[in-house]
């Protein structure tokens, strides 16, 4: 270590040493930060690392969620934007319930906006449904998908879950009965219908 840098170093403590204490350690590496990257050209030099601390390294920059966006009419597919026409709900009414964050798009909501567990389930098949259409312009749902939302918002109802897609039926094209093994399912025009009315009910 060169003299200069050793002084430099007793200097950075010494100033560091009049911040409050829980500071004190900060202060110092900002002081010497500054320092090195001036010497250096903007750049510091680098440290040998001790074995194992590549892992405790935060990710980069460019692996880190994109910054979250509203959607844009350019984002949606065109059989999203015609529903969103045909049913008037403006994009305004989907900023406030969806955001975009990359290439997908997710929803602002913590709750459903409702307590009745035949409801919430309607209403997580009826989203999924849009949120797919977004991007294939299929209003389409996983029922299984549909089931482990449920479980995970402690909304699912095991013994009555096929039941209540049996009673929605009218939401749905061409539904007769829940096959766990086709889960795949189509709304209907009614779904359309509802699926509209829910993004203006829980913006």
């Amino acid at each position: 270590m060169s003299h200069n840098l050793a002084d430099k170093i007793a200097e950075f403590a010494k100033l560091a040493s009049a911040c409050p204490e829980k500071l004190q350690e900060k202060c110092f590496e900002l002081l010497l930060a500054d320092y090195l990257s001036r010497v250096h050209g903007g750049r510091e030099p680098k440290v040998a690392e001790e074995p194992g601390a590549e892992a405790d390294k935060p990710e980069r920059a460019d692996k880190l969620p994109t910054h979250q966006e509203d959607i844009k009419e350019k984002d949606l597919h065109v059989k999203a934007r015609r529903f969103l026409a045909k049913f008037v709900v403006g994009l305004d009414d989907v900023n406030e319930v969806f955001y975009r964050e990359g290439d997908e798009f997710r929803p602002l909501y913590d709750t459903l906006g409702t307590t009745q567990i035949s409801e919430c389930q309607v209403r997580i098949a009826l989203i999924q449904a849009l949120m797919n259409a977004f991007k294939t312009g299929n209003f389409v749902f996983n029922g299984e998908r549909v089931r482990a939302e449920c479980d995970a918002r402690k909304c699912y109802d095991s013994d009555h879950f096929a039941h209540y897609f049996k009673r929605n039926a009218a939401l749905f094209a061409g539904f007769t009965k829940y096959d766990s093994k086709n889960a795949d399912v189509t709304l209907s025009n009614q779904g359309l219908e509802k699926l509209a009315e829910l993004i203006k009910q829980m913006k």
